[in-house]
């Protein structure tokens, strides 16, 4: 009985990690903004897809296969003892266009450089709006 527990607990304990999908990606398009703003996905200077209401920073992502990942990230809680508009920092975002992305449930943490030799990297975890579908050219 103890076997079967632990063979269940190691199968799910391997499984969580593998839910995750690590991606090298392309930034298509950016927008970053206080005030809440429509976006839309832009894809060759062609809106495609719905327009989402968001504020912070948006980007829309090309994945190796052609579709297009829509993430946000809104203001993050940081504690300045300002009062509840001064206890936020603006998200980090990355200045490059090629990135990585960790995929896991409704979430992309996007990962980039932001040193000359490549080894020091940044950080943020995006919310994902929303997965369109390769657009057609």
């Amino acid at each position: 009985m103890k076997w079967n527990i632990a063979f269940v607990g190691l199968i799910v304990m391997t499984a969580i990690p593998a839910s995750a999908q690590k991606l090298a990606v392309k930034i298509i398009d950016r927008q970053d903004k206080d005030d809440s703003y429509d976006y839309a996905a832009v894809y060759d200077n062609v809106a495609v897809g719905k327009t989402f209401k968001v504020h912070g920073a948006t980007f829309t992502l090309e994945l190796p296969d052609g579709r297009l990942a829509i993430v946000n990230c809104e203001y993050k809680f940081a504690e300045h003892m300002a009062g509840s508009v001064g206890n936020r920092r603006s998200c980090r975002a990355p200045m490059v266009e090629n990135i990585e992305v960790d995929f896991h449930g409704d979430n992309a943490k996007l990962i980039w450089p932001v040193s000359l030799d490549g080894k020091k990297m940044q950080s943020e975890t995006y919310k994902i709006l929303g997965i369109l579908d390769k657009p057609k050219t």
